[in-house]
């Protein structure tokens, strides 16, 4: 038996390792957190000095089983989870779950898994840093206080099975408050004006533009007609110098806007794909917000560049973290060897390292340099001046690697298309011919969407959040059905030009697309009432100098300057006190809005959120007649449906024809527009109007959706046609009947009897008798390991220790 047992997260992470270390040394995995909170409202005991009670999940007994057995026959145990305060917390609970002893066990941190990172670690161990242990419980504890006792409040006052987080709820904020601008938002319109020019051979062509709008048509259009007989010239040529610096490496969450931008990666898959190219021991660390590279890392990235690009595209350079909050010392996000410029992983691995390894080197490299040309027009006839501007590019530096890619503008403005051509040789007092002159009718844009990117980058601006919350945060908002990230189609919208023809000048009216979202987050319905309930009665929940006060006090405890059970007293009781005013005294959410009177029974017509979603109401529950109901579409919301809007609705569901002597009907569902016919249910395609639908439409939607059942059936038995062998989506498999059965490896398809099916129905896990059994089986799961529970010892022991 080896006499050191070396404990770390991932069983990925432990083959890795175990390469770097001898015969003495085990290396096992944790599989991530051993223990958790109990799942019962008395995980935490907040008339204790907040103790809580914790238990060992049964997918980990096994694994806790297992450690526990290698622990007592190794003489010494090394507990190697990540530096972070999480990483922290893991090798604590190990400690206690496991019962180590101080004498035998040691804390090693690193923040690459490379040889050299590894022995140099096991060179200078450590003791478990109870303060940021202290910083994870004050995190863990606090969520878990506002989740449980929030939620029953959401159930009872807004709507059932709701429920709500710290982090998150800030997070729906931005989203809802951005939504409302958008919605509250007025587009205004301006003429731009692009000219092109020509030099005296008539041959090279440059565009110019007049730097200044034209609010009104006929301000513009004046403009043009004084243009036609004037003379231009080269009035001012202006040509200076300008450099261009790389950013700095990348932290947790410029690497996920990055990726997001670059790679079109979600914010989960970004650290998904990072974990397991740190793990295989390819990049440091990817849960950081330093920027910092250290000196053996700087010397790599110097030594790469002059043998890659040449002594020249080398500038050394050393970034400082601007983050108040910055958690550890931290390096940057890096490859652990610069002179793999890629590496042999799957594809996604594969583009996430390329992404990494160029923004870290191009950080050591040489700025840009360019020559910036900026040359006035002079108008005979007008006192406005054209400007062109130029650009030459006379060293590319870092740009040879790396160029970082740019958010949308969050702020909003202006549409613009300008760009920085390349000038023709020019020079002061030089005539100049109008080939083109037009004006462009352009409009003021409203704040952009966020995309996951753009939110973490705002939550990262307001101090919310930490590395490791981020993608959490994202997933969590989503899963609760409080955000959806999706695509809108953009709506027309006519835009005015006027051109110079034949000294003349033209008006046409074009029209565009404007408006259209990709991997937008929008706002549900619900996230919207939840997100107005909070505001009014947790309004320190979701104020973000609050949260951001929060997260520095954490800061505070991982540095030993405050006390964690104090800071959680300060915030405990008076968000208790505000949980049980508002169980007591607060009235329903209500989102109902009146949108008017339907013009055929006179009824009132209202919009609200339903038991399965928003919906449209015509008539009131009072009515001797039943009211009637409609879903809301996609796109539209409680706030903004108009009441022609809600009218279109009652548009459905709608006869479209008959086929095989049975009626076929166009209706919205929960999941979307589709036909009915003779029982069954038919989705419409992407992008059909169900109030366009025409019967032949319909019948092919039907043909073609039996045509791909029929595909997807291999075989069907004699002896009984509820048994088929079909093709899944992970290969063939057989359905009896609601039971889908395996197929066991190595068999071929074609020699199945249904013998064999019976077989192997009788083995195969049966299906769950629906949500009342899982209900139960939940209940009983939560209430069985709570003999097993253990109380968290005192802080204070364990500090002196």
């Amino acid at each position: 038996m080896a006499k050191n047992l070396l404990i770390v997260e991932s069983p990925a992470k432990a083959k890795t390792i175990e390469g770097y270390l001898g015969k003495d040394f085990l290396v096992k995995s944790s599989y991530g957190h051993i223990r958790d909170l109990v799942k019962t409202d008395d995980a935490i005991d907040t008339a204790n000095k907040f103790e809580q009670r914790y238990e060992v999940p049964s997918d980990k007994k096994a694994v806790v089983s297992e450690l526990k057995k290698l622990a007592k026959q190794a003489e010494t145990v090394w507990l190697a989870s990540d530096e972070d305060r999480e990483g922290e917390a893991i090798s604590w609970h190990l400690f206690e779950t496991l019962g180590l002893k101080d004498d035998s066990t040691k804390r090693i941190v690193f923040h690459e898994i490379t040889k050299p990172a590894i022995l140099k670690a096991i060179e200078a161990p450590r003791k478990i840093d109870y303060n940021l242990v202290y910083a994870q419980q004050a995190r863990r504890v606090l969520d878990r206080l506002v989740g449980f006792e929030l939620s029953p409040v959401l159930w009872r006052k807004v709507k059932p099975s709701l429920s709500a987080g710290r982090v998150q709820s800030v997070a729906v904020r931005l989203i809802v408050d951005r939504e409302r601008e958008i919605n509250k938002f007025e587009a205004t319109a301006s003429f731009k004006v692009t000219a092109i020019f020509s030099t005296g051979n008539g041959r090279e062509l440059f565009k110019a533009e007049l730097p200044q709008r034209f609010d009104k048509k006929q301000e513009a259009h004046d403009f043009l007609q004084d243009c036609i007989a004037a003379a231009f010239e080269i009035n001012s040529l202006e040509k200076k110098p300008a450099k261009r610096s790389p950013s700095a490496p990348f932290t947790t969450s410029t690497l996920q806007q990055e990726a997001s931008r670059k790679l079109g990666f979600s914010v989960a898959r970004t650290m998904q794909v990072a974990q397991r190219l740190y793990e295989a021991g390819h990049i440091t660390y990817m849960r950081t917000d330093s920027v910092n590279l250290s000196d053996t890392a700087i010397e790599s990235a110097r030594a790469e560049i002059v043998n890659a690009y040449g002594d020249k595209y080398h500038k050394q350079r050393q970034y400082r973290t601007k983050s108040a909050g910055a958690q550890e010392a931290h390096e940057a996000i890096r490859p652990t060897y610069f002179a793999n410029h890629t590496v042999d992983v799957d594809a996604s691995e594969k583009r996430l390292y390329e992404l990494i390894w160029k923004r870290a080197i191009a950080s050591q490299m040489s700025e840009a340099e360019f020559e910036k040309t900026v040359a006035k027009i002079h108008i005979s006839t007008r006192a406005e001046e054209f400007v062109a501007n130029g650009e030459i590019m006379k060293f590319d530096g870092f740009l040879k690697v790396y160029m970082e890619s740019m958010d949308e503008d969050q702020e909003g403005g202006l549409d613009n298309d300008g760009d920085n051509a390349l000038l023709p040789p020019l020079i002061k007092g030089q005539a100049l011919q109008l080939n083109d002159l037009s004006a462009t009718e352009r409009f003021s844009r409203p704040p952009a969407r966020f995309t996951e990117a753009s939110l973490v980058k705002k939550l990262e601006e307001l101090g919310i959040g930490r590395p490791s919350t981020y993608a959490p945060t994202i997933s969590t908002i989503q899963n609760r059905g409080y955000v959806v990230k999706e695509e809108r189609e953009g709506r027309e919208r006519q835009f005015d030009v006027l051109t110079v023809k034949n000294k003349e000048v033209i008006q046409e009216t074009k029209t565009e697309i404007t408006g259209a979202e990709r991997n937008k987050m929008f706002p549900t319905d619900i996230g919207m009432l939840v997100n107005d309930f909070l505001i009014q009665h947790f309004k320190g929940i979701v104020d973000y100098h609050f949260t951001a006060k929060v997260e520095k006090e954490f800061d505070e405890i991982a540095h030993g300057a405050k006390e964690w059970t104090d800071m959680l007293e300060d915030f405990y009781g008076p968000f208790h006190s505000e949980v049980q005013d508002t169980m007591e005294n607060a009235d329903r959410a209500n989102s109902e809005r009146e949108l008017g009177v339907d013009p055929v029974s006179g009824k009132p017509i209202s919009v609200r959120v339903g038991k399965f979603g928003p919906l449209v109401q015509i008539g009131s529950p009072d009515d001797e007649e039943k009211p009637r109901f409609a879903s809301l579409r996609k796109g539209q919301m409680i706030e903004t449906i108009t009441l022609e809007d809600a009218l279109e609705l009652f548009k459905l569901p709608k006869k479209v024809g008959v086929y095989e002597d049975k009626d076929m009907s166009v209706a919205i569902g929960r999941f979307g527009p589709y036909i009915r016919h003779d029982s069954s249910f038919y989705s419409l395609p992407k992008g059909v109007d169900p109030l366009d639908v025409t019967e032949q439409e319909a019948v092919t939607i039907i043909e073609e959706k039996r045509q791909k059942d029929r595909d997807k059936v291999i075989r069907v038995f004699d002896e009984n046609p509820d048994a088929q062998i079909e093709n899944g989506r992970w290969g063939p498999f057989i359905r009896l009947g609601k039971q889908n059965i395996k197929i066991p490896k190595g068999t071929e398809v074609e020699k199945i009897t249904y013998e064999d099916v019976l077989k192997w129905a009788e083995t195969a896990p049966k299906p769950k008798k629906g949500a009342v059994a899982t209900k139960a089986a939940a209940k009983t799961a939560t209430k069985a390991p709570k003999k097993k529970a253990t109380t968290t010892k005192k802080a204070t022991t364990k500090k002196k220790s």
